[in-house]
């Protein structure tokens, strides 16, 4: 049984938080699921619809330094009940107040700032809870978790809008994070806090010199820019593809519903990939998935000719490879930090992540605009292309492939 000290087990805090972070993220995809619907209701176009979307990890970016720094002096399960509440008044204001372009940013920022005090956070809950190879899988799976939460999310808001409109589907993805909150206040036990000698709130110098983290640091900032990127827009390309396909649709399948299920693939693809890393090396798997998942996301945007059923399942595909490196580079980041900086770290490992997350939507939309448009194959095309050439480039810049290179003898 889960009380205020938190499951009797490793296993059982692990499920327990994967559960509260999945019931959290209704509203993290809601409005990219919802963006042809809304782009059409407000007249908005791609750069100001990507800007929207971009405004969500601008808010992650600005908030996350201190609410996860901030956990090295404060019990992590405090900010994370906190923004919580922040997340659902946010989503609970998009429901209510969104009204265009301006509005819709303002609570997409402030919906960011509430999922920064909630995602590294929990990780702090849990990796204080959890020791040796359990906090390893510990990380694995509570990152992986995070494609589940984002599958649920565009599926309960296709659902909700498509039966009661999309302020109703804003409405109710309000409800999670304050289920989610109760969840880790009274079901984990408290953070363990560090004897922290600055004087300064959050202090980051310690992982500026902490060289062992900057390459996985660096790898999940590369990581972030070709996921939020995609996932920013997958739903909107899927439909520009469906509407090219003389039947319409793969067994009646919707774009969001294929969406839905390439996110499902994430979750598997991370923790089999931390699994992966943990038999064979780091640099090794790292190097290897971000090579297979820059080609395919440089590729995926050109597809819209090829019949709906492979799209697809590129698509799918494309999810997986971009999520297979996703535990393996975070997990890294945790090994490597030190004990009495572990929240600076992760707060400047999510910082640029998130940083990155920001401007690859905003980025997509003005290459699909400068390109030719939202109807255009090539424009698509050198949209993604934009996300997949940074992960192709990354394991070489980065120092992944050496270390690759090192682990094979």
């Amino acid at each position: 049984m889960v009380g205020r000290t938190g499951a009797g087990s490793a296993a059982g805090r692990i499920a327990w938080m994967c559960a509260a972070h999945v019931v959290s993220m209704p509203g993290f995809a809601a409005y990219s699921t919802l963006l042809p619907r809304l782009q059409q209701e407000w007249g908005i176009n791609n750069s100001q619809a990507g800007f929207v979307s971009g405004a969500f990890f601008a808010g992650y970016m600005t908030a996350v330094p201190l609410l996860t720094g901030i956990t090295d002096r404060i019990d992590a399960r405090r900010v994370y009940f906190f923004s919580c509440l922040v997340l659902a008044a946010a989503l609970g204001g998009f429901a209510l107040l969104a009204e265009g372009f301006m509005s819709a940013a303002l609570f997409q920022a402030v919906a960011g700032a509430g999922i920064a005090g909630t995602y590294m956070p929990g990780l702090r809950v849990l990796t204080d809870n959890t020791d040796g190879a359990a906090q390893t899988r510990a990380v694995s799976f509570y990152t992986a978790i995070f494609g589940l939460g984002t599958s649920v999310s565009i599926v309960a808001s296709g659902w909700v809008a498509d039966g009661w409109g999309w302020r109703a589907a804003f409405g109710a993805a309000a409800l999670g994070p304050l289920v989610a909150g109760a969840m880790v206040a009274f079901g984990m036990p408290p953070s363990r806090l560090a004897q922290v000698r600055s004087a300064s709130i959050v202090d980051f110098r310690p992982v500026l010199r902490a060289g062992q983290v900057r390459a996985y640091i660096l790898g999940y900032t590369v990581h972030c820019w070709e996921l939020f990127g995609s996932r920013s827009w997958l739903v909107a390309f899927c439909y520009f593809a469906q509407a090219t396909q003389p039947g319409g649709g793969l067994w009646g399948w919707s774009p969001v519903a294929v969406a839905a299920i390439a996110n499902l693939f994430g979750p598997p693809a991370s923790v089999v990939g931390n699994e992966l890393a943990l038999r064979y090396g780091r640099g090794r798997l790292i190097t290897a998935v971000m090579i297979a998942s820059g080609v395919l996301t440089c590729m995926l945007g050109f597809t819209n000719a090829l019949p709906w059923y492979a799209i697809a399942a590129l698509a799918m595909l494309h999810m997986m490879l971009v999520m297979g490196d996703s535990s393996a580079l975070t997990a890294g980041m945790v090994m490597h930090s030190a004990p009495e900086a572990r929240g600076a770290t992760m707060a400047v490992h999510s910082t640029l992540g998130f940083g990155a997350g920001f401007l690859a939507p905003l980025a997509f939309g003005a290459v699909l605009d400068a390109a030719g448009g939202n109807t255009s194959s090539t424009a698509w095309g050198a949209a993604f292309a934009c996300l997949g050439a940074a992960a192709l480039a990354a394991p070489f810049y980065l120092g992944f492939a050496r270390r690759a290179r090192d682990e094979q003898h």
